[in-house]
């Protein structure tokens, strides 16, 4: 197996450690090799955060490079127009449909871009979900970035027991069951 590139992008705060762990360890179970790396260490509340997983038979570095990444992950519209530049012409970009105002936007220095998804989807295949909305039916917007993980899972090569067996394995005890719940809820979206 070639190795698979993922790349997980956000905004501090939002939980991309979190999902860089449960790939790491599903990867891990399933018998790859694995190197896991947070590139962009601004992790306080509101700075870009950029972690990669790659597996694969013996993976060297941990670093993915451009137009390298089979999935990325986008916890956030803007994040995803700024990393899509990674993507191989086939892979697949998964954005939660959501805005996050970056400092340089909430200080008045500069716009909010306008129809980021739209842009992307010249160029790239995007699942978009409203991953924030749908956590906040299940009870929990903090679940969000496991409603997005299910999604990018169909693009992956696991069974959704496994998945299941890792996220038991990673999050919370007494969190188990609400991010089950919305796992379950973006593998079973299929959204273009």
């Amino acid at each position: 197996m070639a190795t698979k590139n993922i790349m997980i992008v956000g905004v501090g705060g939002q939980g991309t450690l979190l999902t860089s762990r449960i790939l790491g360890g599903l990867a891990t179970a399933g018998g790859y090799d694995v190197k896991l790396s947070e590139v962009h260490g601004m992790a306080q509340r509101g700075g870009s955060v950029v972690t990669f997983v790659r597996y694969g038979k013996k993976v060297s570095e941990p670093i993915v490079e451009e137009g390298q990444a089979d999935v990325l992950i986008a916890f956030e519209r803007l994040e995803a127009l700024r990393y899509a530049h990674f993507l191989k012409k086939d892979g697949a970009l998964i954005v939660n449909d959501w805005r996050i105002d970056p400092i340089p936007v909430v200080i008045g220095a500069e716009e909010y871009p306008e129809g980021i998804i739209e842009t992307l989807k010249k160029d790239y295949k995007v699942y978009t979900v409203n991953a924030t909305e749908e956590s906040k039916k299940l009870g929990n917007p903090k679940v969000f970035n496991l409603i997005v993980l299910g999604i990018a899972a169909q693009h992956m090569d696991f069974s959704k027991e496994e998945w299941y067996q890792v996220i038991e394995n990673t999050v919370p005890p007494k969190t188990i069951e609400i991010n089950r719940q919305a796992f379950e809820v973006g593998y079973n979206l299929v959204s273009e």
